[in-house]
């Protein structure tokens, strides 16, 4: 088959010369080989217009990496703008088309083990039918133009697009839910979101950990919040202070994220409005790809509030309240054992 000429590899750019012999990428890519030879192999490896899946994948990398203009990228590849605006388009929705393989929910027999993992965040066994932590994050958009502008203002007055997300104790991504204006508060965002809607997660008997800008419930999903100020007494105290140690994961997985992709998340997206939601999961997929491949990147010390509006008070919260009684009480109770604590005391 014949190759179009302008689809053919220049061996002397030196972003392509990194990958093709063998140098460390972090600096350019900002993932390690591992990382990336694992997207490879579950990326369709079709080429597109030409130009080599390896390559494909490299402009949209190093898009993301830098969030860099179309022009400046097509300089450092030597490649035609419009190509690299239709590679990165197209680069960015094959990504965001992994979310179903690899943003997913435990199995049943996983959860034990999930909840474990918040065991020892929080230092308590009582946390151990904890087997996620939901949380929201703002990430920073040019404000789109007519009178819907104002929708994607937040309460920090910057224009951002949301992004709701529960992960486990390890920082893995299990659910995402991208797209909502920055205006909307977390108790919306959440009742419109599948996990909610559709009662997927987690299972009865196991529950989520929220800050305070999400109700207490029980029903359809269990959430459990942090009691509001002022405390009342050292029990109310103590459940704050385990339950903020195993919340904190998903803070920290954000950090990781916004860490990865400082380019694109210490700035406003240079992109539609309606391309952000894909780009925020194909950053989201790539997370997982690179945890699962041992590729940490731990939380910048800059990343804790960038883009993060601080909870509002939730009206009308309801069904939660005893169930956070009950575990506050077993945490304070002497002598908690893993083995007292069973099932139906979590109910």
């Amino acid at each position: 088959m014949d190759v179009d000429p302008i689809a053919i590899l220049n061996p002397h750019v030196p972003v392509l010369a990194v990958f093709f012999d063998g140098q460390d990428l972090m600096q350019d890519y900002r993932l390690g080989r591992q990382s990336l030879e694992a997207l490879l192999r579950i990326l369709p490896s079709k080429s597109t217009q030409g130009w080599s899946h390896e390559v494909h994948i490299l402009i949209t990398l190093y898009w993301l990496a830098h969030g860099l203009s179309y022009s400046v990228v097509s300089r450092a590849f030597d490649v035609p703008r419009s190509t690299v605006c239709r590679l990165v388009h197209t680069g960015v929705e094959k990504i965001t088309a992994l979310r179903q393989e690899v943003i997913t929910l435990p199995p049943p027999g996983e959860l034990e083990e999930v909840g474990q993992g918040f065991a020892r965040l929080a230092n308590s066994p009582v946390f151990s039918r904890c087997v996620g932590a939901i949380d929201g994050c703002h990430v920073r958009i040019k404000t789109p133009p007519g009178p819907q502008g104002q929708d994607y203002l937040n309460r920090k007055l910057f224009p951002s697009i949301q992004l709701q997300a529960v992960c486990d104790g390890k920082g893995f991504f299990l659910n995402t839910f991208v797209g909502y204006p920055g205006s909307v508060h977390d108790t919306r965002v959440l009742k419109n979101s599948a996990i909610y809607k559709g009662a997927l997660y987690p299972p009865s008997g196991f529950f989520l950990l929220g800050d305070g800008g999400y109700p207490c419930i029980e029903e359809p999903v269990a959430i459990i919040t942090p009691y509001r100020e002022p405390l009342q007494g050292r029990v109310q105290s103590r459940f704050n202070q385990h339950h903020a140690r195993a919340r904190s994961i998903i803070e920290r997985a954000f950090g990781m994220l916004k860490t990865r992709w400082r380019s694109l998340f210490f700035k406003a997206l240079e992109v539609h409005h309606t391309f952000v939601p894909s780009v925020i999961t194909a950053c989201a997929v790539l997370h997982n790809i690179c945890l699962t491949a041992g590729d940490m990147l731990e939380p910048a010390e800059d990343v804790g509030d960038i883009g993060v509006v601080p909870p509002r008070l939730v009206r009308g919260e309801q069904g939660g309240h005893g169930q956070r009684d009950r575990l506050a009480g077993l945490l304070s109770a002497p002598r908690v054992q893993p083995v007292e604590l069973q099932e139906h005391d979590y109910l």
